[in-house]
């Protein structure tokens, strides 16, 4: 990267991803000049976030933080706000790079409201994508918009897909941990404790994530997200256990060759690659030995075990707005599960009856999103209510 910094917004700056794009900012000060940053709830973070990086605009999404806010900022000359619509005006700024962080659907109108306005969208929640993809899509080609994924597995197809001879490409396969459960027992799996789930043997991420990744709901979305991406059939999509997290995903191609990108379990590696693209920059991640490592190995995923990818199949198959109810109803059972309501089997048993009862809906706007996601979570919600389970 050469000349004047690249100016840059972060949506969800106190989130895992979001932490590590500041803590890579802050390594390379002279790249990047930061338009806004925005956050949840967690206004001290948020306000030393903005005062390392001298953002011109720190956004608390809960107005309860906007007087902390505000009173930490004092003196800095950094603007705060507050509220979900200061979010958006956060991503209408006219930053070239958006790093689009907030954890769930909760981010999906900040990131349309970038798209819409051309940006460069630096990609890290899947589950926007997976609620919205049709609609995403559409936009981005609309609007002249550039999405660069950052989620470790559609990074690295990204890096060795040829997009300008994509016929060539056979099939694309994203590889998983297997996480915390890989080779637990169904009945071990039942008695599965919260901070079980979120000890993942490879990955530092947040608990909602970690969930995800044990019941490899994390994987079905990111089958999702890939058929969006990258557009092959949900038929061309694959799945690989790779307990070493070492190879990130693979392409497949007509010819028999099969390209995969390389790099140790840190989140920093693949925004690194996003924030600087199309050049790229140094990361302090550690430096892969494969010497050391001495063997990768690989299994098949076990879907007796792991519905969470047949579920997600199915949604995405099914088409519509089944996709956006999988993904409301998993946030709302994830959330039940890590609160000590619901067993950890049970995740995938509430997200299975919230799809099987609202079939046949189709989206064609942001209100139909969140109209269906909203029924989504009540469903789920019920669901989980009924269920009688004993921590």
């Amino acid at each position: 990267m050469t000349g004047m910094p690249r100016s840059l917004t972060v949506l969800g700056s106190t989130g895992s991803v979001g932490c590590s794009t500041l803590d890579l900012v802050m390594r390379a000060p002279e790249r990047f000049a930061i338009e806004a940053l925005t956050a949840g709830r967690n206004v001290k973070l948020l306000a030393e976030q903005a005062r390392a990086v001298r953002a011109k605009l720190a956004v608390i999404a809960d107005p309860a933080g906007y007087g902390e806010l505000k009173e930490r900022l004092a003196g800095s000359g950094i603007e705060a706000a507050c509220g979900d619509p200061a979010v958006n005006e956060a991503a209408d700024r006219p930053a070239g790079l958006v790093m689009s962080a907030i954890v769930g659907v909760a981010g999906l109108a900040s990131t349309l409201t970038a798209i819409r306005r051309g940006a460069c969208v630096a990609f890290a929640s899947k589950e926007c994508l997976v609620s919205a993809g049709p609609l995403m899509m559409a936009e981005i080609e609309r609007c002249g918009a550039t999405l660069l994924p950052v989620d470790s597995e559609h990074n690295a197809i990204f890096q060795v897909f040829d997009a300008r001879q994509a016929e060539t490409v056979e099939r694309i396969i994203l590889t998983a941990s297997g996480g915390p459960f890989r080779t637990r027992s169904l009945d071990q799996m039942r008695r599965a404790t919260p901070a079980e789930a979120v000890a993942h043997p490879n990955w530092s991420m947040g608990a909602k994530i970690s969930v995800d990744s044990a019941t490899m709901m994390n994987k079905g979305l990111e089958i999702i997200e890939a058929y969006h991406l990258f557009g092959l059939p949900e038929s061309r999509i694959e799945v690989l256990i790779h307990p070493q997290s070492v190879i990130h995903s693979l392409v497949a191609y007509v010819d028999g060759s099969v390209l995969a990108q390389l790099g140790p379990p840190d989140m920093r590696t693949p925004i690194a690659h996003a924030l600087a693209y199309p050049d790229r920059m140094p990361t302090p991640s550690a430096r892969l030995d494969l010497a050391a490592l001495g063997k990768l190995t690989f299994e098949p995923p076990d879907h007796e075990r792991f519905p969470a990818l047949r579920l997600a199949r199915e949604a995405l198959r099914a088409g519509g707005a089944a996709p956006t109810i999988l993904n409301a109803a998993n946030e709302v059972a994830v959330a039940g599960f890590l609160a000590g309501r619901l067993g950890f089997l049970d995740i995938a048993r509430v997200v299975e009856e919230a799809v099987t009862a609202m079939p046949g809906y189709a989206i064609a706007s942001l209100d139909d999103v969140r109209s269906l996601d909203a029924a989504a979570r009540r469903l789920a919600e019920t669901a989980i209510v009924s269920t009688r389970f004993v921590a």
